[in-house]
């Protein structure tokens, strides 16, 4: 893409499983790459570590934390156009450790977008999730869906988001939501549903999982990391909230059996009560409506279910070192 060809960029959250997918991205797009990680004292870059050597040379590491204003302002000084990407995203966990999750997707996205700012930064694209809607009270789901705080990290979004949106209205922030339905690939952690499945499975199983009649609207990370593209270069995203979804669901159960057709391997599937979420906190239903990202940005999905889930399976077949698939990973 053309337009992202010298362009100065800032991916925070850039270690992560998107993160480190979108960073890669932009680098072989030509764009002039900074990437946030969070600061640690081995100095671990998180996924960015299994960037290819010749893409990685080209990426500026930033080590920071969102949490800290003085530390944003370093990071977003001298960029053309921020992706903030950076949260607690895990359920579980937040219900262990709630306030974390309010320190680092609220506080964090006002860190972030007060140093835009102030720095006059031209953009910024902050990253939602459609876990901010719970569970569909009508399908598919457009961006007018009333917004439930089913779990801390979904109330904590939702702070995010309106935190986004806020200095946009207040001051001309141009700023943009992406609203990312569930992303999987390549370098996902076991924190998510299919790496689970699938290391799972390649174990010989059991299969262990919590409940799997909800259903999930399952995007290929490269669609996804194409979407975040194609919403910052719109002309028409600022001030908007945009769904990246690919428009099709499928229940979890039904995606367990999917994996293990495609592996050839068939496990019991057990379940295991500690990943049952709460009654009233789990979302039982997600289906994307995409309409508004292909009107304003351009989108569409790309790569089938089918397809991704066999990249998926190859990959995690081929770093099964990186899955510990006898416990669960919060």
């Amino acid at each position: 893409m053309k337009e992202l060809k010298g362009k100065k960029v800032l991916v925070t959250g850039a270690g992560g499983f998107i993160g480190s997918h979108l960073t890669e991205k932009l680098v072989r797009e030509g764009a002039s790459v900074r990437a946030l990680v969070h600061y640690n004292s081995r100095n671990d870059w998180g996924l960015l570590e299994m960037l290819a050597p010749e893409v990685l040379k080209n990426v500026e590491i930033f080590t920071g934390d969102v949490q800290d204003p003085f530390s944003m302002r370093k990071a977003v000084k001298g960029v053309d156009l921020v992706f903030h990407l950076a949260a607690l995203i895990a359920i579980p966990y937040s219900y262990n450790a709630p306030q974390s999750y309010v320190t680092t997707n609220v506080q964090g996205t006002l860190n972030v977008v007060q140093a835009c700012l102030d720095e006059n930064v031209g953009k910024v694209v902050h990253t939602s999730t459609s876990e901010t809607y719970g569970t569909a009270l009508y399908a598919p789901i457009d961006e007018k869906h009333p917004l439930q705080g089913q779990s801390p990290y979904s109330a904590s979004k939702i702070g995010a988001d309106k935190i986004a949106e806020s200095y946009y209205l207040s001051f001309g922030l141009q700023a943009a939501t992406i609203r990312p339905f569930n992303t999987y690939g390549p370098r996902q952690s076991a924190r998510a549903v299919i790496p689970t499945i699938i290391s799972q499975v390649l174990s010989g199983g059991p299969l262990k999982l919590g409940s799997l009649h909800p259903t999930r609207d399952l995007n290929y990370v490269e669609d996804t990391v194409d979407g975040f593209i194609k919403v910052a270069l719109s002309e028409k995203s600022a001030g908007q909230v945009i769904n990246v979804g690919s428009g099709s669901e499928i229940s979890i159960g039904e995606l367990a059996k999917k994996i293990m057709k495609i592996i050839g391997s068939e496990v019991e599937i057990i379940t295991d009560d500690q990943r049952i979420r709460p009654e009233k906190s789990e979302v039982g239903r997600l289906l994307c409506d995409n309409s508004k990202a292909r009107e304003l940005a351009g989108w569409q999905p790309r790569v089938g279910l089918d397809e991704g889930l066999k990249r998926t399976v190859e990959w995690v077949r081929e770093n099964r070192s990186h899955y510990k698939s006898g416990i669960y990973n919060v």
